[in-house]
């Protein structure tokens, strides 16, 4: 919130906090997959999430994912996804995690 004081903190200005940036992964994984069939769509959890570079202040992102697993439980699936979030100019990404979704028939 403060430009002048985050110019002279480790990142060089202000960043956006790592929670912000996961939240964003539904949204963004929402524009990649659609799945048609099923009544019920639930955020299961996460498996792992780490955030090995700062989103700075206007940045823009994006998301890569990859299927990791599709399961079967009682009344439908759970998938698992890798997801990476990427910032332009980011060396690293932003955040990687492991999301897991249901979904019932």
């Amino acid at each position: 919130m403060d430009r002048e004081r985050a110019e002279k903190g480790p990142f060089g200005a202000p960043i956006a906090h790592g929670y912000l940036t996961l939240s964003l992964f539904v949204p963004l994984f929402t524009e990649l997959r659609d799945v048609q069939g099923v009544t019920t769509k639930v955020n299961y959890g996460l498996n792992r999430v780490r955030f090995p570079a700062p989103v700075k202040a206007g940045s823009r992102i994006r998301l890569a994912a990859r299927l990791a697993s599709v399961e079967e439980v009682p009344g439908g699936v759970r998938i698992a996804v890798d997801g990476t979030v990427e910032s332009d100019g980011g060396g690293k990404p932003a955040a990687v995690l492991q999301s897991l979704s249901r979904f019932y028939a």
